[in-house]
């Protein structure tokens, strides 16, 4: 217990120990705390005072005094730079608060606009619609209403027509069934497999196969017989090993064909014949209501307006090759006239199967009428007098030809009797002696070789049906001469003037390559034939469809700086107008206009085989329909105008009409974009397609200008400088400029050129020039760009010219023409010149002084190659092989405003224009 005692005293003691530590520390550290610094301020101040003012070290100092210490004046600096950076920004606060607040008072102006302008817009929409209601109402008064006859297709066992008096007696009137070929019906006509009857096996293999490809490729071919206007059998030419079915046979397989019913009418027989010599197994067959289409005619076989006489099938599957065709110049060649053949004199025929007749027999009692002998006399009197140098040979030197009996034969083999053609000036054909030969394929052969080499055709005998001649105006290609008129042959053949010969061998030309040359074209020809007679308008060459490619369009094109160049003139509209497509159909079955010209002028009559959109400008009174149509006044149409009017409007028989810019382009995105936004603003523009010819599409983040009007991106199968040409479906005004990436027009000499083009549509219209020039050196046509005062081409990289060329160029003109320019990727321009020369027998025109148009800094382009003028030295060369003759024409004439200006260098001659 003491222990316990002891530990609680000790205890006690240390803890008072701890508390007296305690308070005797807490007094320490309050006296340092306080009294210290206290100690401390009254020691330094006191210092300080016992200084002097000027010694004073830690008290109060004046304020630019402390600035003096070193360290601190940056700060101060920055203190200062820093107010006044404050005093800025409240300044822009304020003026800022300000703008906002005017601001704020606009848009509440604008607000208050737009709001009173759709006012004005409704009541303007209320309006347009009151007058496109009240037009249509005054049109359903005026006009009766129309529409497509019903099509009523008869039953197959129907026979549809009357019988006619004789089979002898048919006519389109009386044997062919109009009902089943409406206006409307697009013509359909359904070729009869040769297979599906027993005599097409005995058909020559080499003329199903040309006959079977050209049904494939031919528009009105239908696979659906009940609808049918046209059936067509091809029943030759029988091979040689085959012999022909007899009349009985064949009448009895006709007669089972499926849609012969009963009569076969609407039928037509085809029979090609590629010899001079062919059967006419179809004499003395009836073959009821079906026409006949074949070489080979007797005059009680044919049915004249209802049968055709075909030329002989040549070129079964072979392009004609263009190089070894003789040009057609110079005009006269070695020969004045040549004629090769041999006369048969056996008059046993082989196509009756009755008892053979004497000559006079078969002329029903005529009295002879045969003057062969004297052609022979005649003939070989001029070949003796050399007058001039003659080729008349009447026995082959080899065996002749078969023919048929009182006909010429064919002396030699194609391609002796060619190179004879070559250097004829004219070929003679001599029908045959037997009059009731009408159509022989022995004449119709020497008919399609002269025409082939450019050798005028002399047909003695004005009994002879020459192919197709219902609607082939055969006098401007050929010289039909009767047989009694032998003596006076010579001299009607000197007689003939240079140009008259040249368009006749223009004329022969043009009808061999488009209707005899190929299987195709004979096809095609055989159809146009019968459509032309029942008067089915032609199908519609189909446009290429464009392939748009998607773009984005940016911000808006601004005002191109070339427009400050214009001065005051005013270029078209102050407003944009409005996408206006050129009408389609300005006539459909009319063919009583006024105002008509013949787009082909060597094109054979009424005979077109190939449709197209018509060149004729649109007449007056239709004109001014179109002006009330629409609303729009025809400000100098037909009114006057003059100054600010006349420049205001276009006038003229079609005051509203805009254009399409077609621009090729490849890879050239930056200059591309340019060109485009260089359109801003440019009046009566209907819309910009671009052909984009490169495989890579546009770059996904380019942005394309607005310019107010379509931009459409056509994307094309191959990089081919042809495409410029397509006739793109999405160009919908017959006006087109053709234009390229990097060319720089103002927009007046735009308008101007197209004011021009609108006077001559006809022709190409461009800027820069160029001519061709005859190599005297090396006898070959050369390219020339030199500066000129006469031309013969303009350049296709900035011209106008009618959408109808872009239908010839790219299925019309030979396709040698554009294989070349695919394979030199050069010379479009050139093969577009040649052909609008070529149609229209016309230069171009240039507008303005410029002889280039290529935009400073563009990155370079292929003109600039060194081979590029070498390769259009050979173009030249090549298609004036095509054509057979130099089509370009030279021409001094260029259009130029009163508002340009040409300034030449001293020592130029100033060219003469027209103002």
């Amino acid at each position: 217990m003491q222990r316990n005692g002891g530990v609680a005293g000790n205890g006690s003691q240390s803890w008072v120990l701890r508390r007296v530590r305690l308070t005797w520390l807490s007094f320490m550290l309050f006296f340092i705390l306080v009294f210290f610094p206290l100690i401390a301020h009254y020691y330094l101040t006191t210092i300080d005072e016992t200084s002097g003012p000027d010694r004073r070290i830690f008290g109060p100092r004046p304020g630019g005094e402390l600035c003096e210490a070193k360290h601190v004046q940056d700060l101060c600096r920055i203190r200062e730079s820093v107010s006044e950076e404050l005093l800025q920004l409240e300044a822009k606060r304020q003026e800022l608060n300000g703008e906002i607040a005017r601001l704020n008072l606009r848009i509440e102006a604008c607000k208050r606009s737009i709001d009173s302008a759709k006012q004005d817009l409704l009541q303007l929409k209320n309006v347009i619609s009151q007058t496109e209601h009240s037009y249509k109402e005054l049109m359903a008064q005026n006009q009766p209403k129309l529409s497509l006859p019903v099509r009523l297709l008869p039953d197959k066992d129907d026979p549809g027509l009357p019988p006619p008096r004789s089979v002898q007696s048919c006519r389109l009137h009386t044997c062919f069934d109009y009902a089943r070929c409406p206006l409307t019906s697009g013509f359909p006509v359904y070729v009869y497999d040769t297979g599906s009857y027993p005599w097409g096996e005995n058909i020559d293999p080499l003329v199903k196969q040309a006959f079977a490809s050209s049904v494939k490729s031919n528009v009105y071919v239908t696979e659906n017989p009940s609808i049918a206007c046209l059936y067509v059998v091809l029943v030759g030419e029988v091979h040689d090993s085959s012999p022909p079915p007899s009349p009985l046979d064949l009448e009895k397989q006709l007669k089972a064909l499926p849609y012969w019913r009963s009569d076969g009418h609407n039928h037509l027989l085809v029979h090609l014949s590629r010899k001079s010599l062919t059967q006419n197994f179809l004499y003395n067959v009836s073959t009821g209501r079906a026409a006949i289409a074949q070489s080979t005619f007797l005059e009680r076989q044919y049915r004249e307006g209802f049968d055709l006489v075909l030329s002989p099938l040549v070129h079964a599957l072979s392009e004609p090759n263009f190089l070894e065709v003789p040009p057609q110049v110079p005009v006269k060649r070695k020969y004045l006239f040549t004629f090769q053949g041999e006369k048969v004199e056996s008059l046993r025929s082989s196509l009756l199967e009755a008892p053979p007749q004497s000559f006079e027999e078969e002329m029903e009692g005529d009295p002879p009428a045969d003057y062969d002998d004297r052609i022979i006399g005649t003939l070989k009197a001029v070949q003796d007098s050399h007058l001039d140098q003659v080729l008349v040979e009447f026995t082959c030197k080899n065996r002749p030809k078969p023919s048929l009996p009182t006909e010429w034969a064919l002396c030699g083999e194609r391609e002796d009797r060619l190179e004879v053609l070559k250097t004829s000036t004219f070929a003679l054909v001599i029908s045959p002696g037997d009059g009731q030969l009408v159509a022989s394929a022995g004449c119709n052969m020497r008919l399609f070789e002269a025409l082939e080499v450019g050798a005028i055709p002399v047909v003695l005998g004005d009994h002879s049906k020459l192919p197709y001649h219902q609607l082939i105006r055969w006098s401007e290609a050929a010289i039909m001469v009767p047989k009694p008129r032998i003596t006076e042959l010579h001299f009607l053949l000197r007689s003939l003037s240079d140009s008259d010969l040249l368009a006749m061998r223009r004329q022969g030309r043009f009808l061999w390559e488009t209707y005899f040359s190929t299987s195709e074209s004979m096809f095609n020809t055989i159809l146009a034939s019968v459509r032309t007679s029942i008067q089915i308008p032609a199908a519609p060459i189909k446009e290429e469809p464009a392939q748009e490619i998607p773009h984005k369009a940016g911000k808006m094109a601004g005002t191109d700086a070339n427009l400050a160049d214009n001065g005051d003139l005013d270029l078209g509209p102050v407003e944009t107008e409005p996408p206006y497509a050129s009408p389609r159909f300005l006539r459909n079955f009319t063919y009583t206009v006024s105002d008509v010209y013949r787009t082909w002028n060597h094109a054979p009559g009424p005979f077109h085989l190939f449709p197209h959109t018509p060149l004729d400008p649109v007449l007056p009174s239709e004109a001014k329909f179109l002006g009330s149509g629409t609303g729009f006044r025809p400000i100098g149409g037909g009114s006057g105008g003059s100054g600010k009017e006349f420049q205001a409007a276009l006038g003229g028989n079609v005051p509203r009409e805009q254009f399409t810019v077609v621009m090729l382009t490849y890879e050239r995105e930056e200059v591309l974009m340019n060109s485009l936004e260089r359109l801003n603003g440019l009046p009566y523009l209907n819309k910009v397609v671009v052909v984009w010819n490169s495989p890579k599409p546009p770059s996904d983040d380019l942005l394309w200008p607005d310019i107010g009007l379509p931009i459409v991106v056509v994307q094309t199968e191959k990089n081919s400088l042809n495409n410029r040409f397509l006739p793109w479906d999405a160009v919908e005004t017959e006006a087109i400029l053709s234009i390229d990436d990097d060319a720089h027009l103002r927009h007046d000499e735009i308008m101007f050129g197209f004011r021009v083009w609108r006077e001559a549509r006809d022709r190409i219209v461009g800027f820069p020039g160029r001519f061709h020039a005859w190599d005297v050196n090396h006898q070959s046509w050369l390219y020339n760009s030199n500066y000129s005062c006469e031309l013969s081409m303009v350049l296709t990289g900035a011209a106008f010219f009618h959408k109808y060329y872009a239908y010839l160029y790219s299925y019309v003109m030979p396709q040698a023409i554009r294989d070349m320019v695919d394979e030199y990727v050069n010379c479009e321009d050139i093969a577009m010149n040649f052909l609008v020369s070529h149609i229209t027998r016309k230069p171009p025109i240039k507008v303005t002084s410029r002889w280039t148009f290529r935009c400073p800094g563009c990155p370079q382009a292929l003109s600039h190659d060194d081979s590029h003028f070498h390769e259009r030295h050979k173009c030249i060369n090549f298609f004036v092989k095509v054509y057979g003759y130099m089509p370009l024409l030279y021409t001094q004439f260029r259009v130029d405003s009163v508002l340009f200006k040409t300034r030449l260098p001293h020592d130029k001659t100033k060219c003469f224009k027209f103002i």
